[in-house]
């Protein structure tokens, strides 16, 4: 059953996959997943790593195409997952959110999803935390994303992953533009989300701001401002992803 799965993943696009029976997902913020699919026994966990070139290409547009690309993958191929899972096996099978949409209501606000994907993709035997709170797979480092689906199949969890793939070189902590790293097991969501997502909410408001009440003069100048065109165009792309400092430096699975 497992085979049949993973094989499944692999041949739509998944570079890896792992298993994790419910007991073995811990994490501290997200909810019980048992709200999110009732009687879910188990989880899989794929895994997309990032295209190199787009990583550490200077174009911020070829870096952000990269991310939106597997994004949509991820959650295509997730739902095609789910519906194998409940069509070949007779279960139920829930696809969770490789990203937006995001709770945002308080506590969560829009920065605690439903399912930790770091954490299950642990639990599942993919990867293990770095200093920079990301998992670190032993192939492809931390050049990799996570999807995962639930499930009330029983299934165990692949073995877990021992090794110590972080080294502490503390690169990804210096190159962090907004410092949001310097806590050590913690990541400050508000810093990073200021530096990796300039046309998200916060620049949308900042920029709204500049418009409310402004004279009708300085108002026109503002709409055919790039700065205005690029949040437009942010409005219907979806989350922006600019920063990848974190990932570029990290010397693991190089």
């Amino acid at each position: 059953m497992k085979e049949a799965i993973r094989n499944f993943g692999r041949e739509n696009g998944a570079d890896v996959v792992g298993f994790a029976a419910i007991e073995d997902y811990h994490s501290p913020r997200t909810p019980d997943p048992a709200t999110l699919l009732p009687g879910v026994r188990s989880m899989v966990v794929l895994g997309y790593r990032e295209l190199d070139g787009g990583l550490e290409s200077e174009n911020v547009r070829i870096r952000m195409m990269s991310r939106l690309a597997m994004m949509n993958l991820g959650t295509r191929n997730n739902y095609l997952l789910a519906k194998f899972i409940e069509d070949r096996f007779g279960a139920k099978a829930a696809s969770i959110a490789p990203s937006y949409p995001l709770n945002m209501a308080a506590p969560a606000m829009g920065v605690v999803a439903d399912l930790s994907l770091r954490h299950a993709a642990v639990a599942a035997g993919l990867g293990v935390f770095g200093r920079h709170n990301l998992v670190i797979h032993p192939r492809y480092g931390t050049r990799i994303i996570f999807t995962a689906c639930l499930t009330d199949l029983a299934l165990d969890s692949d073995p877990p992953i021992r090794d110590e793939l972080c080294n502490q070189c503390n690169l990804c902590v210096e190159a962090c533009p907004a410092k949001a790293l310097d806590e050590e097991g913690k990541t400050d969501p508000m810093k990073c989300l200021r530096v990796s997502q300039p046309n998200g909410i916060g620049g949308a408001i900042a920029y709204a701001k500049k418009l409310i009440g402004a004279a009708p003069e300085i108002q026109k100048e503002q709409i055919v401002n790039p700065r205005f065109l690029e949040l437009y165009q942010a409005s219907f792309i979806g989350f922006e992803y600019h920063c990848f400092k974190c990932e570029t430096v990290c010397p693991a699975g190089r």
